[in-house]
């Protein structure tokens, strides 16, 4: 079972593919492939709970009652250039972002329009391109200023 905030969870449906993380050791050696079986229909503090059932074996170091991670794969959208989710901006939106100079000392703030979100990264339409590096944490005391110098 995944518990999945109400928020994501209008995306989810029966037989989306999981990738289930027990937490197993080495990177991917606890990741198990699975699809979504049930969605319960009632959500109960702040999540909807997830049924999903596992298409591969489980690793030796899982347990009954393991506390584990998983992602639903609502959507795979090729070639899309993407960063992690910044502290501010919402999907299909404007945003000002600070783009991180080629030398690394100083950013300046770019407009960036925004695309589809997960719950971790979101879809650059326009403003960046590959290799830009941003600042996705909280800038907002900034918000007066063009360039910042970093450290």
């Amino acid at each position: 079972m995944l518990r999945v905030p109400e928020t994501q969870a209008k995306d989810v449906v029966v037989g989306q593919s999981v990738a289930v993380d027990t937490r197993g050791g080495e990177a991917k050696a606890g990741v198990i492939p699975g699809h979504v079986m049930r969605i319960f229909p009632a959500s109960q503090g702040g999540a909807v709970t997830v049924e999903v059932a596992l298409d591969g074996a489980l690793p030796k170091s899982a347990r009954p009652d393991l506390s584990v991670d998983g992602t639903i794969e609502v959507e795979r959208l090729p070639d899309v250039l993407y960063v992690g989710r910044p502290a501010y901006g919402q999907p299909d939106s404007p945003v000002g972002l600070f783009k991180i100079d080629p030398d690394g000392s100083s950013a300046h703030r770019v407009t960036v329009k925004l695309g589809r979100a997960s719950v971790n990264t979101i879809e650059i339409v326009q403003g960046l391109a590959p290799g830009d590096r941003v600042i996705i944490s909280d800038m907002s005391q900034w918000e007066n200023v063009d360039r910042v110098k970093l450290k």
